[in-house]
């Protein structure tokens, strides 16, 4: 019974003319107070005696809400234009700088914290405007340990992010530099916010974090365009060792390539088993000249020309040179009666050998021909010695107009461009601009 009267009751208050009443009015003073009153009446036994409270809260909520609409909506309307500026605004704050030498990556950080900030500040300005300043200090609070939260999740991301901050801050290298970092040494092709991608002599795209790159060994092979090269040879203890480092150093000098300051030289590094270790020295502009290159070519001359000179370049493992010659004395002399009485074939151990013998005397390492061939050089006529001495004069100025031929014609340029060109040529290794 007591329902049929609630509905009674508010179907007679619907009962008026909209043209004459207010909405709001209505809704608050008679139709929200029945459905309160009708729920009271269904549901008496649900343990909710009295429902007067409930709805005083609920009409102050309303009429909050109602007071706060205007700013609401101006505070909306607020924050969606500083949304909506933020790009052009941050833009033309940073547009005076547009002409420094801050790199894409910089600007680009900037950029996106002014940004940051301009949205920030439309969002607190909304905030106010609807009387939320309380839910936007709890909300700034909150910020904080969100904020720690997401360093711990993504701290690997955040290092390789600063890292690149860093790097174009101080820039240790440039885009098409040749570097070395840590065992890998290739053309820096990318850098982006991430990773470096380099792409090294084999044409391999090599990826390496910005946090490694930052905390590891940076060694820029191109940041000073003269580079030295350096090589080992080994020359024999019976060699004139200063003969052989002056003609090391004529042949190397004698490139064009090869810079004249700072000089070459030739060194003795160390004594090996049999040969002095000399260290060549070169410089060359690595912007034109290979290092491999010249090594190569002036390791293939040097060789040629002691062994034209006679140097011994012996090899540790195999041969041995005895500076002062090897006496050698062989004991199987065979005398005609052992022969003829065909005997055990013994030979005597301490019988003279005669200059007849099959086997002769052989001392410093020279045959008997040799030795033969100096008497005879001996008793030669000055004239003879002359003419000697004119033809090696003259084979050695043919052999300095082969070497400059040689060395005018060898390919000894830098591979450092075609890397480039590769590099150039090859598909990018990842999304995203070049912040360098």
């Amino acid at each position: 019974m007591g329902i049929i009267n609630s509905l009674t009751a508010f179907f007679n208050l619907v009962d008026f003319s909209l043209a004459k009443l207010d909405v709001t009015n209505f809704i608050l003073t008679n139709i929200l107070p029945t459905a309160l009153l009708a729920a009271d009446t269904l549901a008496p036994s649900s343990g909710v005696e009295n429902l007067s409270e409930a709805q005083s809260v609920l009409l102050d909520l309303w009429h909050g809400f109602l007071y706060r609409l205007p700013g609401l909506g101006v505070g909306l309307l607020i924050m969606a234009l500083f949304i909506i500026a933020a790009g052009p605004l941050s833009r033309l704050l940073l547009k005076p700088f547009s002409f420094s030498s801050l790199t894409p990556l910089i600007k680009s950080v900037a950029q996106r914290s002014i940004s940051l900030v301009i949205m920030l500040l439309g969002v607190y300005l909304f905030l106010f405007m609807a009387g939320l300043t309380g839910f936007a200090v709890a909300v700034i609070s909150g910020t904080g340990v969100v904020g720690l939260i997401l360093g711990f999740a993504f701290r690997d991301i955040a290092e390789n992010f600063i890292s690149s901050l860093l790097l174009t801050i101080q820039r240790p290298f440039r885009i098409g530099d040749i570097v070395e970092i840590n065992e890998f040494t290739g053309i820096i092709q990318k850098v982006t916010s991430r990773a470096t991608t380099m792409v090294d002599f084999d044409g391999n795209h090599i990826q390496i974090p910005n946090a490694t790159i930052y905390k590891g060994v940076i060694k820029n092979l191109t940041a000073n365009p003269l580079m030295r090269g350096h090589f080992v040879l080994g020359v024999g203890y019976d060699a004139d060792i200063r003969n052989a480092q002056n003609l090391a150093v004529e042949i190397i000098s004698s490139h064009a390539k090869v810079l004249k300051d700072p000089e070459p030289q030739v060194l003795i590094d160390n004594l090996g088993a049999s040969t002095y270790n000399l260290k060549v020295y070169f410089w060359v502009n690595v912007e034109d000249t290979s290092v491999l290159k010249m090594s190569s070519l002036l390791m293939r001359q040097i060789v040629g020309r002691f062994t034209e000179e006679n140097i011994s370049m012996p090899d540790d493992a195999r041969e041995r040179v005895f500076p002062n010659g090897l006496a050698i004395v062989s004991n199987q002399s065979v005398s005609k009666e052992d022969t003829a009485d065909d005997t055990s074939g013994f030979t005597s151990l301490n019988k003279p050998i005669s200059e007849s013998n099959n086997f002769p005397l052989a001392t410093n390492n020279k045959s008997a021909v040799e030795i033969a061939g100096e008497s005879e050089e001996s008793r030669a006529p000055a004239s003879a010695t002359q003419s000697d001495t004119a033809k090696a004069d003259t084979a050695r100025s043919s052999a300095n107009s082969a070497l400059e031929h040689e060395n005018n014609n060898e390919d000894v340029s830098s591979e450092a461009e075609d890397i480039r060109e590769q590099a150039k040529k090859a598909r990018d290794p990842e999304s995203g601009e070049n912040i360098l």
